[in-house]
């Protein structure tokens, strides 16, 4: 008998100090597993349905191993967070929840609310998933990963405010793991923040910004303009010629820091997202906004979902690998319009958005030399 059978079998130590307990095999092989990754440091990203032990299967081993252990529920604390603020924020409204699960693997707790004080709808949605194959959405710009069964993780978000000085924002956080047999696993952190307003005031662009490099400062000089202009890069539509909106944060792949310090940047953004964003819907929320800032609003929202529908990767990979498209398409705005050939007036807020804006700017420099 094994260490883990002394606790995990009928007459077990489990069995003899909590009533009712019964053997599974599911939970002794997922505690083998731990275990033997614990033992040979290398990670593991178990799935484990309900029912099958899942919190004996991970105590025990790490308790066994005798060193320090941090056991982190970082992603569902984060959108409990997320959530817990931007209600908050918005004062009269409410986030409904929906659990689901998806039969190719995984499941997640998509909340969302509509209609509330401030936020016309908005989704955080937390999500474990895993599938056989990668899709080609994933494999297209890494081929070496074609084949691999691939299991991920994190939080997403897409806020759409009815008031429209204040911006329609999206992040999202995610841990991704490609494996083959006989091959050593790959895995990466990706995620990021930005913001896309409709009538821009230069302050609140700042502080995004500020607070943006303010959390990349601990993990190197660089990392705040690197991942600002993967950000500019990536939120850009082609057949438009703009931006989608003043960026933020964009990282993809990020592995080489080794995973402490990369879960603790992706801890960083997380928290960051708040401090970026609930401040600017605070200070805009009672604004008075006319008919025709409305009507502009809904027709900026129309590039949104032309590049989430046409361009953004994470949209394309949850389609393309069977997820669950309530989930995926919560990023959608209830209201959009589409304009033929609309030319906003010279000299006017809505020129300016397209003119001024919505270009890669160093908007911290604005701050310096202002």
């Amino acid at each position: 008998m094994s260490n883990l059978d002394s606790f995990f079998s009928d007459n077990g130590v489990l069995s003899k100090h909590i009533t009712g307990y019964r053997a599974r095999i599911q939970q002794l092989e997922m505690a083998q597993a731990i275990a033997d990754t614990i033992a040979s440091n290398e990670i593991l990203v178990a799935e484990a349905g309900t029912g099958t032990g899942k919190t004996f299967a991970y105590l025990v081993p790490a308790l066994l191993a005798g060193g320090k252990v941090i056991i982190s529920t970082g992603t569902k604390t984060l959108q409990d967070q997320i959530c817990q603020s931007l209600a908050q924020a918005d004062g009269s409204g409410a986030f409904i929840e929906d659990n689901w699960q998806r039969k190719e693997g995984g499941g997640g707790r998509t909340r969302v609310m509509t209609d509330g004080g401030i936020i016309e709808q908005g989704g955080v949605n937390f999500s474990v998933v895993s599938g056989d194959k990668l899709p080609p959405s994933a494999t297209a710009h890494r081929p070496e990963l074609a084949g691999r069964t691939w299991k991920a993780c994190g939080v997403s978000l897409v806020i759409h405010p009815k008031n429209p000085h204040i911006p329609t924002s999206h992040a999202n956080v995610r841990f991704f793991i490609a494996e083959k047999v006989g091959e050593s696993p790959v895995w990466w952190f990706g995620g990021g923040f930005d913001l896309t307003p409709f009538y821009p005031i230069d302050e609140d662009i700042i502080h995004w910004h500020q607070t943006a490099a303010d959390l990349c400062q601990p993990f190197g000089d660089d990392i705040y303009s690197a991942h600002k202009k993967w950000c500019d890069e990536y939120f850009y539509l082609k057949h438009r010629n703009e931006t989608r909106g003043v960026g933020g944060l964009f990282f993809d792949d990020l592995n080489q820091w080794g995973f402490p310090v990369c879960f603790d940047y992706v801890k960083a953004v997380g928290q960051g997202f708040i401090d970026a964003y609930v401040p600017i819907i605070n200070k805009r929320k009672d604004m008075s906004f006319t008919q025709q800032q409305r009507d502009f609003q809904l027709y900026r929202r129309g590039r949104y979902v032309e590049f989430n529908l046409v361009f953004d990767r994470g949209t394309l990979f949850g389609l393309q690998s069977g997820g669950r498209t309530e989930s995926i398409l919560m990023s959608m705005p209830p209201l959009a319009r589409w304009e033929y050939n609309f030319q906003a007036l010279s000299g006017s807020p809505e020129h300016a958005l397209t003119d001024y804006f919505l270009k890669p700017r160093d908007w911290l420099g604005l701050r310096q030399n202002g």
